[in-house]
């Protein structure tokens, strides 16, 4: 029996319950909120959770048994109520199946079973385990996609989703986000993104257009979410200041004097970080504002492109830089800090001389997620989620994970996503 959790917003989950449903399987979906209640459309296998979080580990347990659960299905594994379901799932025996946005971008999301990023089985697996287990491919590594996917479908679900939570959330009285703002702050945050990205996404192109027409050398920094679970849970910060902050303070001392810094702030970053006064005021104090420079969003691809090297703490973004060939220095516990794809360099040597990754190690790297966690499609966009939808189905209904079926010749081709051709 499967129980599905919060998953990515949208109707992503609504329309995964049914197949799951057509394939012979039950299935259940608890709700925490109205956000939840209205992407689902099988009211008779809905479980509302009106409590507060500390009532959900024991209501869980009730259902678990209640209803004979084998399986949870949820979205990101950190969250609060997802970090009780996979201490339940591995205290019980039972298959936690985890969905996150893709580790390579932007035409895949994951899929993985115990947990993802930091909780990853990817974690303990070894780029010669990777090598040794994967299929054979051609040597040459496709250059990555400019195209990001569906961020106009995740804005407008996003701010459609706090906007019922906000206004229709009667039932739920003990809900309460795992987010550290009010949820009126977080509906009017992503309704600003969403109406202001035709000028956010002007004023982006003007910020890219100067950097690459300056021709200094530069360095990307790819900014997180401060909610972002890889963030809370698989760094040593707590707030982003604190990461700009030790990045200036290792570039203000070491750098060469005319390289400068490229601060690119996530494409979902919504102002709540106040990342533009902060970096400002970071560098002011270092004496270095005139080489500081930070991008609110938008796509990676031409900023890339003419970077010298990629620091990051954890994003999966800096997978697009490996790519490209280009170093890439992190901060913070991901699946790609591995020996040969990340520099172990100090961060002051790294932004005098960086060291490049091993563009055969990564291929390797590479080969083996899209032989296994890496699904092509997106959660967003009805031609995306269709798309991931005919495959992860099956992947959820096999015996073995990703990395099992790999290990006993059961991977299957998976054609790559296209971008729409309109």
């Amino acid at each position: 029996m499967f129980l599905l959790l919060q998953g990515p917003h949208g109707p992503f989950f609504d329309r995964l319950g049914r197949l799951l449903h057509d394939a012979g399987a039950e299935v259940w979906r608890v709700g925490f909120n109205a956000g939840d209640a209205w992407f689902w459309s099988l009211p008779d296998r809905f479980l509302p959770h009106p409590g507060p979080a500390a009532d959900w580990p024991a209501h869980l347990d009730r259902i678990i048994t209640e209803k004979g659960v084998t399986d949870i299905v949820l979205y990101g594994d950190v969250r609060p109520i997802h970090a009780a379901a996979r201490a339940a799932a591995a205290e019980r025996g039972l298959v936690l199946h985890v969905f996150e946005e893709g580790y390579l971008r932007p035409f895949w999301i994951t899929y993985e079973r115990g947990g993802s990023n930091g909780f990853s089985a990817l974690m303990d697996i070894s780029l010669d385990h990777m090598r040794a287990a994967q299929r054979e491919f051609g040597d040459e590594i496709n250059r990555p996609p400019a195209h990001w996917g569906d961020m106009r479908q995740h804005k407008f679900y996003g701010a459609l989703y706090h906007f019922l939570v906000l206004t229709s959330n009667r039932r739920y009285p003990g809900f309460t986000s795992h987010r550290d703002i009010t949820l009126w702050r977080e509906f009017r945050l992503n309704l600003r993104r969403f109406l202001l990205s035709p000028l956010d996404a002007a004023r982006r192109w003007r910020q890219g257009q100067r950097i690459r027409s300056a021709g200094f050398p530069y360095v990307l920094v790819l900014m997180q979410l401060e909610h972002d679970s890889s963030f809370l849970a698989h760094s040593p910060y707590r707030r982003m200041s604190e990461f700009t902050a030790e990045v200036l303070d290792a570039f203000a001392r070491s750098a060469p004097r005319h390289h400068h810094i490229v601060f690119k702030a996530h494409p979902l970053e919504d102002g709540r970080a106040a990342l533009q006064q902060t970096i400002r005021e970071q560098a002011r104090a270092r004496g270095v504002e005139k080489r500081v420079h930070l991008v609110q969003g938008g796509k990676l691809a031409a900023l890339l492109s003419q970077a010298r090297a990629v620091v990051t703490i954890n994003s999966t973004s800096a997978q697009q830089a490996l790519w490209r060939g280009l170093p890439v220095k992190a901060m913070g516990r991901s699946v790609f800090a591995k020996p040969g794809l990340v520099s172990d360099q100090s961060l002051n040597e790294f932004l005098v001389r960086p060291d490049p990754p091993d563009t055969r190690r990564y291929r390797d790297y590479r080969n083996y997620l899209l032989d296994t966690c890496q699904v092509p499609g997106g959660f967003y966009a009805a031609r995306s989620r269709a798309h991931a939808l005919r495959l992860v189905v099956d992947m959820m209904l096999d015996p073995d994970d990703p990395y099992a079926a790999l290990e006993g010749g059961r991977a299957t081709n998976r054609q790559q996503m296209e971008p729409d051709p309109r």
